[in-house]
Parts: structure tokens; sequence; C-alpha cells
């Protein structure tokens, strides 16, 4: 059973995000207005090594006051290749250049509310640069064994789905 926009106004909107009203209607022929947010891209890297360990950032989210790992992530500039985004993420937040990036998946972690896609990439080889420029992302880096990934997920502590998601199947590819 498919939903038709008709039509899409926005409400609010600034650097970040765009608040829309849409006029929807529903399979019967009712109508009803839907709020929904449209994100410019996320994209998230990191990077394992040869001892089957991923580099993870230990964060605070304000929002939802929880704490959790997460791979080192931010939006898309407006121009630039998501790939490239990822890398660029990646080193400002952990001072580790990745390597040749590889896909590892890309999710919608609220499609019923936002357009928002979250890009995720891994890599194989990450070089050290120095201290993270964004060191205020982050309360601590650690290069985490990926064999204690779904034991850290069924914990909560990686709470956020995308990176939930991302390290499963990271841990699925790398460890089978």
């Amino acid at each position: 059973m498919q939903w038709t926009k008709l039509s899409e106004h926005p409400v609010y909107e600034n650097r970040w995000f765009r608040v829309n009203l849409a006029d929807v209607e529903l399979p019967d022929g009712r109508h009803l207005d839907h709020y929904l947010i449209r994100l410019r891209p996320v994209a998230a890297a990191t990077a394992v090594n040869d001892a089957d360990e991923v580099l993870l950032l230990w964060r605070h989210r304000f929002i939802t006051d929880s704490w959790g790992w997460e791979l080192a992530a931010g939006v898309v500039e407006d121009g630039e290749a998501i790939e490239a985004a990822a890398a660029r993420e990646m080193e400002e937040e952990t001072g580790w250049r990745p390597g040749p990036l590889r896909p590892l998946l890309t999710v919608e972690p609220s499609n019923g509310l936002t357009d928002a896609r979250h890009h995720l990439f891994w890599s194989e080889q990450a070089t050290y640069t120095g201290p993270p420029q964004d060191a205020f992302e982050s309360s601590r880096l650690e290069w985490v064994p990926l064999k204690l990934v779904p034991d850290m997920i069924t914990r909560g502590e990686v709470p956020a789905a995308n990176m939930a998601a991302g390290l499963l199947m990271l841990h699925h590819l790398r460890l089978g």
C-alpha cells in the first residue's frame, strides 16, 4: 500500500536541515499532513588493523544523554564526494588517515521521519597523522577487538543504530 505525496513545502530551514510539511494521500483516498526532516547525507569511516581491531570513538550524545562507541562521522559538504567526506571526517576526528576506503553499507536510520542516508566505509589501512583536529568530538579513541562488537552492542555500548549495523556488518565481513 503506497502513500502518495501530493505537495511539500518548507516550514523551517537552516544550514543543517529543513523541516517540511507534506500533503499525503493514503491508499483509501484520505489526506494527512505529514512533517518530514530533510537532511544532508552523513559519511562515516573506520579502519581495521592487522590484529582485527577496529578504530572507534567513545562519545557522549547530549540529545539522548547517552554514551557509546561510534565510527568517525559527519555531514557531507556541498559538492564533496561521499567517500572523501568519510575520509576527511575520520582524519579530523581521530588523527588517523584511512587507506583506500571500501563501502560497508548505507542505511536510512529513521525513514518514517527523515530522508537521512548514512554511508559507512572501512579500510584495512590507516596512517597516524597527529592528534585529532576535532578532539571535542569524543572523550577517547580506541582500537577495539572486532570480536567484542556483538557483545558490546548487546550491552548497549553502541546505542546508535547506524553504528551498530555497520559494526555488525564489519564483524561479519572480517570474522565471518
